[in-house]
């Protein structure tokens, strides 16, 4: 377990929540994106996790970059600091559990791009969303420029990007930069319970969200071969079994599955 980040387990069965605590913005220095490097490693083999929350804490989910490392950065620093942003964030990315940020207070920056990369943003009523490095003379360098663009489109990315400017909760669920918002003492919990209803469904939504993210960059005829290769692994499931036997029997809705 990290000084800053750490996997906390048992709250939930099924669900592991990825805390990070670096008071009193949660600033992403080389210490906590080492540490989440890490803390995402162990998740990825914990096959009894199933869904993963990301939270920040009730005040902040993460501010962004520790502008103090930047400071008399070169070409060559800059493109290493990004890589290390870019390879913990695509971890988190392709983790095999179903993710959700949790976001109370700040996600701005890097912090906006951790949320990114999971797969469902769940934020409070004075969360405050963005990528505001252009206002320091740089880009986003941990998936910005990518992601948003691929969650809101190009066109609104490009002003959030050119302008710098802050998204609030109701517009960032308006656009599509989250999922729902929820009153910022409620967050947390509703992020659990959206987990733990993941954390019941058959091992094939593994399949799917690995489907999703292979194919999704792939021209069609690739990707649907990437889909079929994934219906095909679903077969080889307990729940699969469980599934079709269950709706031949008593009608669909009604399997009771085992994630294996």
């Amino acid at each position: 377990m990290g000084e800053f980040v750490r996997v906390e387990i048992g709250e939930v069965a099924g669900v592991a929540t990825l805390r990070l605590d670096r008071p009193k913005a949660n600033a992403l220095n080389a210490q906590v994106m080492a540490e989440l490097s890490r803390a995402v490693n162990d998740l990825s083999h914990m096959t009894d996790v199933r869904a993963v929350v990301i939270w920040g804490g009730p005040r902040v989910f993460a501010a962004g970059a520790d502008i103090g490392d930047f400071s008399g950065m070169g070409t060559e620093e800059g493109r290493d600091l990004a890589q290390r942003f870019n390879a913990a964030f695509r971890a988190v990315e392709l983790l095999p559990q179903i993710t959700i940020s949790a976001i109370n207070g700040y996600a701005l920056g890097g912090g906006c791009e951790l949320a990114m990369a999971t797969e469902f943003r769940l934020v409070g009523e004075g969360a405050v969303l963005g990528q505001p490095e252009i206002n320091l003379g740089i880009i986003p360098g941990g998936g910005g420029t990518q992601r948003l663009s691929r969650l809101v489109g190009i066109a609104k990315a490009k002003e959030l990007i050119y302008s710098g400017r802050n998204v609030y909760a109701d517009e960032a669920v308006a656009i599509g930069l989250a999922t729902a918002v929820y009153p910022d003492d409620e967050v947390y919990d509703e992020a659990l319970k959206l987990a733990a209803r993941y954390c019941s469904a058959p091992a094939a939504i593994a399949m799917a969200k690995r489907a999703i993210l292979e194919g999704f960059s792939l021209p069609l005829s690739e990707a649907l071969d990437v889909e079929v290769e994934a219906f095909a692994e679903c077969f080889g499931t307990e729940d699969a079994r469980i599934g079709v036997t269950s709706f031949l029997e008593s009608g669909p809705g009604k399997a009771k599955f085992t994630g294996k």
